[in-house]
């Protein structure tokens, strides 16, 4: 066990640990010193590349040890959580492999979260430092850190991307590469030694319908098997390279194989920080990249962006797709743009299971199928509403359960009731069907979400925040379809009576409760009254098919 446990992390259960490791999934190693045998055993490789620069394993080796060396200066310590939304740069790599050196704990937060999100993750896990750009188009970061760690106390630290003037608790990530560090490298492991391989080695964010997303303890043995499996169904050889244009927070484009896969399998990570069409396609060309992690709408954009740019694709051989059901037709245009290119579609949570298409499938299954779990030891159910399995061909709700499938949200006792069977499965909300091969196909979900091109969106969350609005009476929001994104959110209202309501009314009220932009809503149907379903409530199944129905006529 850890020297100072951390409380509200759910753990496996001990005769399920003692499985896992007995088959070799987990190896009670920190998350660190798996890169660190990469660093070792390619050190004269390139590691990383971004727009201006090229590093090799043991440049990164180095500069990751010195930013931890430096933190640790600034009194980060092992189990300290630090929320992160830095952009797609070689200084994100070094900044999360120094926060692994220190045993820290970062919240793998996105850029585009604005104070509702932010306030949330610090508030829940008692975050002691923030690292950022200093600021975006239409937010001053420093501003966020400042209004946030007025309301609390633990958050002391601000790590600002780009230049930044010194102040009180205020500290240049950049300076953080550079500064002469007091402390030594043996203090920095001798700080580590204490930690316990079931920790949490890192937080990602759950897509849940209750609000803002909940934290997802990663433990470093889950979290380095996830990572190390997934890589091998990717065919990564020596000498390729992942151009990872996905913001790299995210679960996939980190560790599904993601950076860390990749790194660990001694490849090179190519960082993409602005991901346009234009610009991923140039990268590609100058990089010789290899693999790429999308999302249908991300691909959608570099197929009709091809044309005009006229970039060298032949090196390109895995292209993984994740997020949202790719369309078929997608798929194969695909194939012809990238002369020799597989298409390797996959459906995962950052909660833990993944499922991929294998490169030798045959045509139907990496056609018309999200392939089937990686993992043995991947336990899988379909259950109907009663919680019985359902047969194959039959819809069902996913639960799942196996070694790198958490247990529990952070700290989310009460959400904890209802997310988890009594055994320990993870009730996903996603409904599948799993194919007579065993493979399975992806037939909606139960959770009342928006997937804006794989952007997992809250009804609840918004819904909750337009009631408030002086005269919306009642709300929902539904998913109205898009050629491009999958699905965008279209608000559904009815108005207190001899009010109106427009569209950038709306838009701009709920921004002003300093959420991420991707959550705002773009349609507005005023109603005099909503569908209901025979119990009462809203119904969003006669909403979102008149809203379809009116998008296809259109």
């Amino acid at each position: 066990m850890s020297a100072v446990a951390l409380d509200g992390v759910v753990r496996f259960p001990a005769e399920f640990a003692e499985k896992y490791r007995a088959a070799g999934y987990w190896d009670d190693r920190l998350l660190i010193e798996h890169y660190e045998d990469a660093f070792r055993d390619y050190a004269d490789r390139v590691a990383i590349v971004d727009d201006d620069e090229s590093i090799t394993y043991a440049e990164l080796a180095e500069r990751s040890m010195v930013v931890a060396r430096n933190l640790h200066d600034l009194g980060i310590r092992p189990l300290d959580r630090v929320v992160v939304q830095l952009r797609n740069t070689a200084l994100f790599a070094s900044f999360y492999l120094g926060l692994q050196h220190l045993g820290a704990i970062p919240i793998m937060a996105l850029p585009v979260h604005r104070y509702r999100e932010v306030e949330q993750f610090v508030r829940l896990a008692g975050a002691v430092a923030l690292a950022s750009p200093a600021a975006a188009k239409d937010i001053s970061y420093l501003e966020l850190f400042d209004r946030v760690s007025a309301e609390h106390p633990t958050l002391k630290l601000h790590f600002v991307e780009g230049p930044v003037e010194p102040g009180e608790g205020r500290v240049s990530i950049d300076d953080l590469h550079v500064r002469a560090p007091r402390a030594t490298e043996q203090e920095i492991r001798d700080q580590r030694a204490g930690l316990d391989p079931e920790d949490p080695a890192v937080f990602q964010l759950s897509g849940g319908t209750t609000g803002i997303p909940k934290l997802i303890p990663r433990s470093h043995n889950d979290y380095a098997y996830n990572s190390k499996l997934a890589a091998s169904v990717c065919d990564i050889r020596e000498g390729d390279v992942l151009l990872d244009v996905l913001p790299v927070s995210h679960n996939l484009p980190l560790a599904c194989p993601g950076m860390q896969g990749f790194l660990f399998s001694g490849a090179t990570v190519s960082l993409v920080a602005v991901p346009r069409a234009d610009a991923i396609l140039s990268r590609i060309d100058r990089d010789s990249a290899t693999h790429i992690h999308l999302v249908p709408a991300l691909l959608i954009k570099i197929l009709e962006a091809q044309q005009s740019v006229g970039a060298d694709l032949g090196t390109m051989r895995v292209i993984q797709s994740g997020g949202q059901r790719l369309q078929p037709e997608t798929r194969l245009r695909a194939t012809e743009v990238f002369p020799v290119a597989q298409v390797q579609e996959n459906f995962g949570m950052a909660e833990g299971l993944l499922m991929f298409v294998r490169l030798d499938d045959p045509d139907d299954v990496r056609l018309e199928t999200v392939g089937r779990p990686i993992c043995p030891d991947d336990e899988v159910r379909l259950i109907d509403e009663d919680g019985v399995d359902v047969a194959d061909g039959e819809v069902g709700e996913l639960a799942a359960r196996g070694p790198y499938t958490l247990r529990g949200y952070f700290r989310a006792p009460e959400h904890n009731l209802t997310a988890f069977t009594p055994d320990g499965f993870y009730l996903s909300g996603d409904l599948m069907v799993r194919t007579a091969s065993g493979n399975y196909v992806v037939a909606g979900r139960r959770k009342d979400l928006i997937n804006r091109g794989g952007e997992k969106i809250s009804a609840e969350e918004i819904e909750n925040l337009m009631l408030s609005h002086p005269s919306i009476v009642i709300a929902a929001v539904v998913p109205m379809p898009d050629p491009v994104l999958g699905e965008r959110m279209c608000a559904c209202v009815v108005l207190r009576e001899g009010t109106t309501l427009e569209l950038p009314e709306l838009v701009e009220f709920l921004a002003g409760f300093d959420l991420a932009r991707f959550k705002l809503p773009e349609a507005l149907r005023v109603y005099d009254e909503l569908p209901l379903s025979p119990i009462g409530k809203v119904s969003k199944k006669d909403l979102v098919a008149e809203i379809a129905l009116e998008s296809a006529s259109s």
